[in-house]
Protein backbone atom coordinates (compact mmCIF):
# COMPACT_ATOMS: atom_id res chain seq x y z
CA UNK A 1 0.00 0.00 0.00
CA UNK A 2 2.91 1.98 -0.59
CA UNK A 3 2.82 4.69 -2.82
CA UNK A 4 4.34 4.58 -6.57
CA UNK A 5 7.53 6.05 -8.25
CA UNK A 6 7.30 8.31 -11.47
CA UNK A 7 5.49 7.21 -14.58
CA UNK A 8 7.01 6.99 -18.31
CA UNK A 9 10.00 5.81 -16.60
CA UNK A 10 10.46 9.90 -16.52
CA UNK A 11 11.25 10.02 -13.01
CA UNK A 12 11.87 7.86 -9.68
CA UNK A 13 10.25 10.33 -7.31
CA UNK A 14 6.56 8.84 -5.91
CA UNK A 15 3.50 9.55 -8.00
CA UNK A 16 2.36 12.78 -6.40
CA UNK A 17 -1.51 12.03 -7.72
CA UNK A 18 -1.54 8.63 -6.64
CA UNK A 19 -0.50 9.55 -3.00
CA UNK A 20 -3.26 11.78 -3.23
CA UNK A 21 -5.78 9.65 -4.55
CA UNK A 22 -5.13 6.93 -2.17
CA UNK A 23 -5.60 9.68 0.90
CA UNK A 24 -8.84 10.91 -0.86
CA UNK A 25 -9.81 7.58 -0.60
CA UNK A 26 -8.73 6.75 2.94
CA UNK A 27 -10.31 10.52 4.15
CA UNK A 28 -13.57 9.37 2.96
CA UNK A 29 -13.42 5.90 4.17
CA UNK A 30 -13.21 7.71 7.68
CA UNK A 31 -15.27 10.39 6.91
CA UNK A 32 -18.67 7.72 6.36
CA UNK A 33 -17.24 5.34 8.65
CA UNK A 34 -17.60 7.92 12.01
CA UNK A 35 -21.23 10.02 11.74
CA UNK A 36 -22.21 11.26 14.88
CA UNK A 37 -25.31 8.71 14.53
CA UNK A 38 -25.98 6.13 11.96
CA UNK A 39 -29.60 7.36 12.82
CA UNK A 40 -28.80 10.78 11.05
CA UNK A 41 -26.84 10.46 7.70
CA UNK A 42 -27.36 12.14 4.79
CA UNK A 43 -27.73 9.58 1.71
CA UNK A 44 -24.62 10.35 0.22
CA UNK A 45 -22.88 9.25 2.92
CA UNK A 46 -24.43 5.90 3.46
CA UNK A 47 -24.19 2.84 1.23
CA UNK A 48 -27.06 1.80 -1.11
CA UNK A 49 -29.76 -0.55 0.75
CA UNK A 50 -29.04 -3.37 -1.90
CA UNK A 51 -29.39 -2.65 -5.50
CA UNK A 52 -27.80 0.54 -7.09
CA UNK A 53 -24.86 2.88 -5.54
CA UNK A 54 -24.09 6.11 -3.71
CA UNK A 55 -21.05 8.46 -3.95
CA UNK A 56 -19.93 6.33 -0.63
CA UNK A 57 -20.16 2.57 -2.86
CA UNK A 58 -17.24 4.23 -4.91
CA UNK A 59 -14.48 4.60 -1.47
CA UNK A 60 -13.58 0.65 -1.31
CA UNK A 61 -13.06 -0.54 -4.55
CA UNK A 62 -11.30 2.65 -5.36
CA UNK A 63 -8.78 1.80 -2.85
CA UNK A 64 -8.52 -1.94 -4.24
CA UNK A 65 -7.80 -0.22 -7.72
CA UNK A 66 -5.01 2.13 -6.34
CA UNK A 67 -3.50 -0.51 -4.81
CA UNK A 68 -3.30 -2.53 -8.11
CA UNK A 69 -2.32 0.22 -9.32
CA UNK A 70 0.82 0.77 -7.57
CA UNK A 71 1.98 -2.75 -7.87
CA UNK A 72 3.88 -2.35 -11.45
CA UNK A 73 5.88 0.28 -9.34
CA UNK A 74 6.82 -1.59 -6.76
CA UNK A 75 7.40 -5.27 -8.48
CA UNK A 76 9.35 -3.56 -11.38
CA UNK A 77 11.98 -2.01 -9.47
CA UNK A 78 12.24 -4.34 -7.06
CA UNK A 79 12.56 -7.72 -10.55
CA UNK A 80 15.10 -4.78 -11.45
CA UNK A 81 17.32 -4.95 -8.33
CA UNK A 82 17.67 -8.44 -8.64
CA UNK A 83 15.10 -9.71 -6.55
CA UNK A 84 13.44 -12.91 -7.91
CA UNK A 85 9.63 -13.13 -8.74
CA UNK A 86 9.41 -16.41 -5.95
CA UNK A 87 10.92 -14.04 -3.28
CA UNK A 88 8.58 -11.20 -4.06
CA UNK A 89 5.51 -13.99 -3.94
CA UNK A 90 6.71 -14.62 -0.42
CA UNK A 91 6.59 -10.86 0.34
CA UNK A 92 3.27 -10.91 -0.87
CA UNK A 93 2.35 -13.58 1.46
CA UNK A 94 4.19 -12.10 4.21
CA UNK A 95 2.08 -8.70 3.79
CA UNK A 96 -0.85 -9.87 2.56
CA UNK A 97 -1.09 -11.89 6.40
CA UNK A 98 -0.18 -9.21 8.10
CA UNK A 99 -2.82 -6.78 6.01
CA UNK A 100 -5.17 -9.81 7.55
CA UNK A 101 -4.19 -9.87 10.72
CA UNK A 102 -4.58 -6.30 11.27
CA UNK A 103 -8.21 -6.80 10.44
CA UNK A 104 -9.05 -9.88 12.99
CA UNK A 105 -6.86 -7.32 15.53
CA UNK A 106 -9.01 -4.76 15.22
CA UNK A 107 -12.15 -6.83 15.66
CA UNK A 108 -11.11 -9.16 18.64
CA UNK A 109 -9.36 -6.52 21.08
CA UNK A 110 -10.41 -5.82 23.86
CA UNK A 111 -13.14 -9.04 24.03
CA UNK A 112 -10.71 -11.79 22.46
CA UNK A 113 -13.96 -13.54 21.49
CA UNK A 114 -13.21 -15.87 18.47
CA UNK A 115 -16.54 -17.85 19.28
CA UNK A 116 -19.09 -15.07 17.47
CA UNK A 117 -16.71 -12.60 16.23
CA UNK A 118 -17.15 -11.59 12.47
CA UNK A 119 -14.60 -13.54 10.42
CA UNK A 120 -14.61 -10.54 6.54
CA UNK A 121 -13.73 -7.35 7.09
CA UNK A 122 -12.47 -4.94 5.29
CA UNK A 123 -8.88 -5.25 5.69
CA UNK A 124 -9.29 -8.82 5.33
CA UNK A 125 -10.52 -8.76 1.70
CA UNK A 126 -7.96 -5.85 1.24
CA UNK A 127 -4.90 -8.50 2.20
CA UNK A 128 -6.78 -11.50 0.21
CA UNK A 129 -6.75 -9.44 -2.62
CA UNK A 130 -3.19 -8.00 -2.41
CA UNK A 131 -2.07 -11.72 -2.57
CA UNK A 132 -3.93 -12.67 -5.49
CA UNK A 133 -3.14 -9.53 -7.94
CA UNK A 134 0.10 -9.90 -6.88
CA UNK A 135 0.57 -13.38 -7.48
CA UNK A 136 -1.41 -13.04 -10.53
CA UNK A 137 0.95 -9.79 -11.33
CA UNK A 138 4.09 -12.02 -10.93
CA UNK A 139 2.96 -15.11 -12.45
CA UNK A 140 1.41 -14.00 -15.85
CA UNK A 141 1.98 -11.25 -18.55
CA UNK A 142 -0.35 -8.74 -19.79
CA UNK A 143 -2.76 -11.06 -21.79
CA UNK A 144 -2.73 -13.63 -18.97
CA UNK A 145 -3.85 -11.01 -16.09
CA UNK A 146 -6.25 -9.24 -18.71
CA UNK A 147 -7.53 -13.23 -19.15
CA UNK A 148 -8.03 -13.76 -15.76
CA UNK A 149 -10.14 -10.43 -15.27
CA UNK A 150 -12.19 -11.11 -17.78
CA UNK A 151 -12.78 -14.84 -16.42
CA UNK A 152 -13.38 -13.19 -13.09
CA UNK A 153 -15.91 -10.81 -13.91
CA UNK A 154 -18.08 -13.41 -16.70
CA UNK A 155 -17.50 -16.21 -14.25
CA UNK A 156 -19.18 -14.72 -11.10
CA UNK A 157 -21.84 -13.44 -13.44
CA UNK A 158 -21.76 -16.85 -14.50
CA UNK A 159 -22.34 -18.67 -11.22
CA UNK A 160 -24.31 -15.92 -9.98
CA UNK A 161 -27.10 -16.40 -12.17
CA UNK A 162 -27.46 -19.89 -13.20
CA UNK A 163 -26.06 -21.82 -10.09
CA UNK A 164 -29.38 -23.00 -7.71
CA UNK A 165 -29.69 -21.94 -4.35
CA UNK A 166 -31.39 -24.44 -2.24
CA UNK A 167 -35.07 -23.16 -1.37
CA UNK A 168 -34.39 -19.86 -3.64
CA UNK A 169 -33.37 -21.32 -7.16
CA UNK A 170 -30.71 -19.63 -9.48
CA UNK A 171 -30.67 -15.90 -10.38
CA UNK A 172 -31.78 -15.01 -7.08
CA UNK A 173 -29.82 -11.63 -6.08
CA UNK A 174 -31.83 -10.88 -2.80
CA UNK A 175 -29.99 -10.64 0.54
CA UNK A 176 -30.28 -14.16 1.65
CA UNK A 177 -31.20 -15.82 -1.71
CA UNK A 178 -27.96 -14.97 -3.64
CA UNK A 179 -25.18 -17.57 -4.23
CA UNK A 180 -22.52 -15.90 -2.65
CA UNK A 181 -24.65 -15.34 0.93
CA UNK A 182 -25.31 -19.27 0.43
CA UNK A 183 -21.50 -20.10 0.71
CA UNK A 184 -20.98 -17.86 3.47
CA UNK A 185 -23.40 -19.07 5.54
CA UNK A 186 -22.31 -22.55 4.82
CA UNK A 187 -18.35 -21.64 5.76
CA UNK A 188 -18.83 -18.97 8.01
CA UNK A 189 -21.93 -19.00 9.55
CA UNK A 190 -22.40 -17.48 12.81
CA UNK A 191 -19.23 -15.38 11.83
CA UNK A 192 -20.78 -12.75 9.18
CA UNK A 193 -21.81 -9.08 9.28
CA UNK A 194 -25.39 -9.45 8.76
CA UNK A 195 -25.94 -12.40 10.26
CA UNK A 196 -27.04 -14.13 7.20
CA UNK A 197 -24.94 -12.36 4.60
CA UNK A 198 -21.94 -10.02 4.63
CA UNK A 199 -20.54 -7.85 1.96
CA UNK A 200 -17.03 -8.73 2.52
CA UNK A 201 -17.17 -12.58 2.28
CA UNK A 202 -15.51 -15.43 0.56
CA UNK A 203 -16.83 -15.64 -3.12
CA UNK A 204 -17.37 -11.81 -3.77
CA UNK A 205 -13.71 -11.49 -3.41
CA UNK A 206 -13.15 -13.12 -6.63
CA UNK A 207 -14.58 -10.06 -8.66
CA UNK A 208 -12.87 -8.31 -5.95
CA UNK A 209 -9.41 -9.13 -7.52
CA UNK A 210 -10.67 -8.27 -10.77
CA UNK A 211 -10.75 -4.51 -9.09
CA UNK A 212 -7.01 -4.96 -8.22
CA UNK A 213 -6.54 -6.41 -11.77
CA UNK A 214 -7.91 -3.20 -13.57
CA UNK A 215 -5.34 -1.22 -11.14
CA UNK A 216 -2.59 -2.95 -12.18
CA UNK A 217 -3.05 -2.71 -15.98
CA UNK A 218 -3.40 1.12 -15.25
CA UNK A 219 -0.26 0.88 -13.46
CA UNK A 220 1.42 -0.56 -16.66
CA UNK A 221 -0.16 1.79 -18.67
CA UNK A 222 1.65 4.44 -16.63
CA UNK A 223 5.12 2.97 -17.16
CA UNK A 224 4.54 3.38 -20.68
CA UNK A 225 6.87 5.18 -23.08
CA UNK A 226 4.11 8.24 -23.36
CA UNK A 227 4.03 11.62 -22.51
CA UNK A 228 2.45 12.54 -19.13
CA UNK A 229 -0.49 14.13 -21.13
CA UNK A 230 -1.07 11.00 -23.33
CA UNK A 231 -0.85 9.12 -19.92
CA UNK A 232 -3.63 10.96 -18.77
CA UNK A 233 -5.99 11.14 -22.04
CA UNK A 234 -5.93 7.52 -21.98
CA UNK A 235 -6.73 6.94 -18.68
CA UNK A 236 -9.84 9.48 -18.95
CA UNK A 237 -10.99 8.05 -22.06
CA UNK A 238 -11.23 4.45 -20.81
CA UNK A 239 -12.93 5.41 -18.04
CA UNK A 240 -15.55 7.11 -20.67
CA UNK A 241 -15.34 3.64 -22.13
CA UNK A 242 -16.13 1.96 -18.55
CA UNK A 243 -18.49 3.64 -16.87
CA UNK A 244 -21.45 3.11 -19.59
CA UNK A 245 -20.37 -0.73 -20.26
CA UNK A 246 -20.95 -1.09 -16.23
CA UNK A 247 -24.07 0.90 -16.24
CA UNK A 248 -25.26 -1.21 -19.22
CA UNK A 249 -23.94 -4.82 -17.68
CA UNK A 250 -26.04 -3.52 -14.62
CA UNK A 251 -29.37 -3.86 -16.64
CA UNK A 252 -28.44 -7.57 -16.69
CA UNK A 253 -26.33 -8.02 -13.67
CA UNK A 254 -27.36 -4.81 -11.25
CA UNK A 255 -24.85 -2.80 -9.83
CA UNK A 256 -24.80 -3.75 -6.29
CA UNK A 257 -21.89 -3.12 -3.41
CA UNK A 258 -22.28 -5.65 -1.27
CA UNK A 259 -22.50 -8.40 -3.96
CA UNK A 260 -19.68 -6.72 -5.69
CA UNK A 261 -21.03 -7.80 -9.07
CA UNK A 262 -19.48 -7.24 -12.08
CA UNK A 263 -21.11 -4.73 -13.48
CA UNK A 264 -20.17 -2.67 -10.42
CA UNK A 265 -16.32 -3.66 -10.45
CA UNK A 266 -16.70 -2.09 -14.48
CA UNK A 267 -18.73 0.89 -13.53
CA UNK A 268 -16.44 1.74 -10.15
CA UNK A 269 -12.96 1.17 -12.30
CA UNK A 270 -14.33 3.70 -15.13
CA UNK A 271 -15.49 6.27 -12.38
CA UNK A 272 -12.07 5.46 -10.46
CA UNK A 273 -9.56 5.94 -14.24
CA UNK A 274 -11.75 9.36 -14.84
CA UNK A 275 -11.15 10.92 -11.02
CA UNK A 276 -7.33 9.66 -11.39
CA UNK A 277 -7.01 10.46 -14.56
CA UNK A 278 -8.25 14.31 -14.14
CA UNK A 279 -5.69 13.64 -11.00
CA UNK A 280 -2.90 12.76 -12.20
CA UNK A 281 -3.61 15.05 -15.80
CA UNK A 282 -3.50 18.14 -13.20
CA UNK A 283 -0.71 17.54 -10.75
CA UNK A 284 1.74 14.91 -12.59
CA UNK A 285 1.48 16.10 -16.14
CA UNK A 286 1.06 19.86 -16.05
CA UNK A 287 2.42 20.18 -12.67
CA UNK A 288 0.20 21.99 -10.58
CA UNK A 289 1.05 21.24 -7.22
CA UNK A 290 0.65 23.54 -3.81
CA UNK A 291 -0.51 23.28 -0.42
CA UNK A 292 -4.02 22.05 -1.16
CA UNK A 293 -2.26 18.60 -1.97
CA UNK A 294 -0.83 18.61 1.30
CA UNK A 295 -4.03 17.03 3.48
CA UNK A 296 -4.56 14.24 0.93
CA UNK A 297 -1.03 13.14 0.83
CA UNK A 298 -0.68 13.11 4.91
CA UNK A 299 -3.47 10.48 4.55
CA UNK A 300 -2.11 8.84 1.26
CA UNK A 301 1.35 7.93 2.73
CA UNK A 302 -0.02 6.54 5.85
CA UNK A 303 -3.11 4.98 4.59
CA UNK A 304 -3.24 1.35 6.79
CA UNK A 305 -2.08 3.22 9.86
CA UNK A 306 -4.62 6.06 10.11
CA UNK A 307 -7.80 3.44 9.13
CA UNK A 308 -6.34 1.23 11.84
CA UNK A 309 -5.89 3.90 14.17
CA UNK A 310 -8.92 5.64 13.99
CA UNK A 311 -10.83 2.57 13.47
CA UNK A 312 -9.08 1.60 16.94
CA UNK A 313 -10.09 5.13 18.38
CA UNK A 314 -14.01 4.92 17.54
CA UNK A 315 -14.30 1.92 18.83
CA UNK A 316 -12.89 2.64 22.38
CA UNK A 317 -15.19 6.09 22.43
CA UNK A 318 -18.09 3.26 21.83
CA UNK A 319 -16.66 1.62 24.63
CA UNK A 320 -16.05 4.04 27.36
CA UNK A 321 -19.37 5.55 29.30
CA UNK A 322 -19.76 8.82 30.55
CA UNK A 323 -21.75 9.11 33.66
CA UNK A 324 -20.92 5.33 35.14
CA UNK A 325 -21.57 2.10 33.15
CA UNK A 326 -25.12 2.87 32.12
CA UNK A 327 -24.14 6.49 31.01
CA UNK A 328 -24.10 7.20 27.54
CA UNK A 329 -20.94 6.14 25.58
CA UNK A 330 -18.03 8.83 24.94
CA UNK A 331 -18.74 9.01 21.21
CA UNK A 332 -22.59 9.24 21.50
CA UNK A 333 -21.90 12.08 24.55
CA UNK A 334 -19.02 13.66 22.24
CA UNK A 335 -22.07 14.15 19.36
CA UNK A 336 -25.01 15.34 21.79
CA UNK A 337 -23.08 17.51 23.63
CA UNK A 338 -20.51 18.88 21.52
CA UNK A 339 -21.96 18.87 17.51
CA UNK A 340 -25.81 18.49 17.95
CA UNK A 341 -26.55 20.46 20.38
CA UNK A 342 -25.57 23.44 17.57
CA UNK A 343 -25.83 21.97 14.94
CA UNK A 344 -28.84 19.16 14.75
CA UNK A 345 -29.49 15.38 14.08
CA UNK A 346 -28.14 15.50 10.32
CA UNK A 347 -26.05 18.44 10.51
CA UNK A 348 -24.53 18.19 13.75
CA UNK A 349 -23.67 14.22 12.84
CA UNK A 350 -21.80 15.41 9.52
CA UNK A 351 -20.22 17.72 11.71
CA UNK A 352 -19.00 14.84 14.17
CA UNK A 353 -17.51 12.60 11.01
CA UNK A 354 -15.50 16.11 9.34
CA UNK A 355 -14.28 16.84 12.81
CA UNK A 356 -13.20 12.99 13.06
CA UNK A 357 -11.61 13.65 9.90
CA UNK A 358 -9.36 16.85 10.71
CA UNK A 359 -8.58 15.23 13.97
CA UNK A 360 -6.90 12.13 11.85
CA UNK A 361 -5.37 15.07 9.68
CA UNK A 362 -3.93 16.91 12.75
CA UNK A 363 -2.17 13.61 14.14
CA UNK A 364 -0.56 12.01 10.96
CA UNK A 365 0.85 15.50 9.65
CA UNK A 366 4.24 15.29 11.99
CA UNK A 367 4.96 11.77 10.97
CA UNK A 368 4.08 13.04 6.98
CA UNK A 369 6.45 16.12 7.90
CA UNK A 370 9.07 13.66 9.58
CA UNK A 371 8.88 12.03 6.60
CA UNK A 372 8.03 8.32 8.73
CA UNK A 373 5.52 6.53 6.85
CA UNK A 374 4.20 3.16 8.24
CA UNK A 375 4.57 0.28 5.83
CA UNK A 376 2.37 -3.07 6.45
Amino acid sequence: MTGAGGAGGASSDRLVSLDAFRGLTIAGMILVNNPGSWSYVYWPLDHAAWHGWTPTDLIFPYFLFIMGVAVPFSFRRRLAEGATRTSLFGHVVRRALVIVALGVLMRVVPDLDFATMRWPGVLQRIGVVYMAAGGLYLGFGPRGRAAWTGGLLLGYWAVMTLVPVPGYGAGNLTPDGNLAAYVDRLLMGGHLYQGTWDPEGLLSSFPAVATALLGIMTGEWLLTDRSRHALARGMLLAGVALVPVGLAWGLAFPINKNLWTSSYVVFTAGTALLLFGALYGWVDARGHRGAWLTPMRVYGTNAIAVFVASGMMTKAMTRIHVGGPDGTSLYGWTYRTLFRSWAGDYNGSLAFAVAYVLLWLALMTPLYRRRIFLKV
